[in-house]
């Protein structure tokens, strides 16, 4: 099998049209609103694990198991966080082969898995059993004890140590391997991350990633094709996962950095995905209205799917505290959607008038947006619209589990408006806005679009508090409540990540 595409390659996704294409046939919204309502029962019936020719699982093992000196080797670098470790049992090659007529062969398709035992419900732990029966156990990783930057730094530091000793079968096993993610979209993006520190370390190829998703969302499994939800049939649809792993064509995704800069002393509780920093330097191709603070508070993350700010996120925010505080009330994705659904209601986005609270009026209040176009180096302002109460920053075509809020445009549409047809690597991000509860309702159904209001390759957020005392953010899922100065602004600065990531198609 050949290594995995290289960052110049194309996505594998066939003849694509050239940046500023339209999609031939774009849905009516009437087609849109039906092909919405299918989508959780078509995932259902795909996940079901009655489609296609029966897979053999000793043949399976076969391409995907690594040999056991190799196995071994990566296990002890990781536990005793050395890559060097496996060079000490490289001699396991040796006594493992004593009197056959070859040496070790590299697997066609090499694969480890990691796996977040909690997340699924009960099927966590069930899985990580079946995956002991397809692969090796030592090719199975729960993320509860082994992180993704170890397998990074020792696990296949290990194979590049020894593929540098003139060892063959860990070069091309290197070279092969693949990474697949059972988990949800904040797990998937976690592993990616982490596999991404690669490309600034010169350490090529990256591994592609494929998934078997176990969040509540799974938009990142969605756009890649691998379904929305854990599968019914899903001891033969994990065998079946495995397999389309190793022969899958690989893709493309972009990533996007955020750098936040808001007054000292201000304090947050920030999200996982970001981290403070000391070095914060937004860009200097525009300037900073008004004074800056003597000292700033500095935060760093990474987001693949979204950023968002206002309703959507206050809501988000309430959802996961009331969750931490009753962890009995969602005991699966299903119960978490009903609970999340209910708690929409009880946040004044659909009944409380805007003019009641100032806290729920528009996001123009607190909220000035600057952005590049694609090819542009020149930053422009665009306007909020002022029945807006929350804007997301969008890079998949799949959000709120499954939906599509921005549309599949008509060509003419997207002509007026120069806007072009929307790809997760396209270096573009899709900015929309949601006004009061029912118009989200509408969007979420795919009855109408959202409000439409910029595509950028690079935005900036300025926050300023006035009478709003907080704001709420959230990433990839992951919400926060930013307090927000009256005197001094905070910025959130997003540009795209230099390398894409490489990821499997399941489809």
């Amino acid at each position: 099998m050949e290594p995995p595409a290289s960052s110049s390659d194309t996505t594998g996704t066939g003849a694509r049209s050239p940046r500023g294409a339209t999609r031939a046939g774009a849905r009516s919204p009437g087609e849109s609103a039906r092909s919405g309502a299918r989508s959780s029962v078509i995932d259902s019936i795909r996940g079901c694990g009655l489609k296609g020719m029966k897979i053999d699982k000793e043949e399976l093992r076969m391409r995907l198991m690594m040999p056991k000196y190799l196995r071994i080797a990566m296990r002890n670098s990781i536990r005793f966080q050395d890559p060097n470790s496996g060079l000490e049992k490289g001699q396991l090659s040796v006594a493992e082969t004593a009197g056959e007529a070859e040496p070790p062969q590299p697997p066609e398709c090499p694969i480890v898995v990691f796996i977040n035992s909690k997340s699924g419900g009960r099927h966590g732990h069930e899985l990580k059993l079946r995956l002991h029966q397809l692969i090796a156990e030592e090719q199975v990783f729960d993320l509860k004890d082994v992180k993704p930057h170890e397998f990074v730094q020792y696990g296949l530091g290990c194979l590049e140590k020894l593929a540098s000793t003139g060892d063959k079968c860990a070069e091309e096993t290197r070279k092969r391997i693949r990474v697949m993610v059972a988990g949800g979209d904040g797990t998937v993006g976690w592993v990616l991350g982490c596999l991404g520190e690669l490309n600034s370390q010169g350490r090529d190829p990256v591994p592609p990633v494929g998934i078997i998703p176990l969040g509540t969302g799974n938009d990142l499994s969605r756009s890649f094709g691998w379904g929305g939800s854990f599968p019914f049939a899903w001891k033969s649809a994990v065998k079946r996962a495995l397999d389309k792993a190793s022969n899958g064509r690989i893709g493309r995704l972009d990533s996007w950095d955020l750098t936040m800069s808001m007054p000292f002393g201000e304090k947050i509780e920030p999200p996982y995905s970001l981290k403070p920093t000391e070095d914060c330097c937004l860009d200097e191709g525009l300037e900073i209205e008004g004074q800056r603070p003597e000292k700033a508070s500095c935060f760093r993350g990474v987001f693949y799917n979204y950023y968002s700010i206002g309703m959507d996120a206050q809501v988000a925010y309430g959802f996961h505290h009331l969750r931490n505080e009753k962890p009995y009330l969602a005991q699966g994705p299903i119960a978490n959607k009903l609970i999340y659904s209910g708690y929409t209601c009880t946040q004044g986005w659909f009944f409380t008038p805007c003019t009641s609270q100032p806290s729920l009026r528009g996001l123009k209040n607190i909220l000035r947006i600057h952005i590049k176009k694609i090819n542009c180096s020149e930053w422009e302002q665009i306007r909020v619209p002022s029945s807006v109460r929350a804007i997301v920053a969008l890079n998949l075509q799949n959000y709120a589990s499954g939906r599509n809020p921005w549309g599949n445009l008509k060509p003419e549409y997207l002509e007026k408006r120069g806007f072009v047809e929307a790809h997760p690597d396209d270096g573009l991000l899709e900015i929309f806005g949601l006004k009061q509860g029912w118009h989200a309702s509408f969007v979420m159904v795919e009855l109408i679009s959202a409000k439409h209001i910029a595509q950028a390759a690079a935005i900036r957020f300025e926050f300023r508090g006035g009478e709003w005392e907080n704001a709420f953010m959230q990433m990839d899922g992951e919400p926060w409540r930013q307090p927000l100065s009256k005197d001094f602004s905070t910025f959130v600065e997003i540009k795209r990540v230099p390398f894409q990531s490489v990821m499997i198609h399941g489809d």
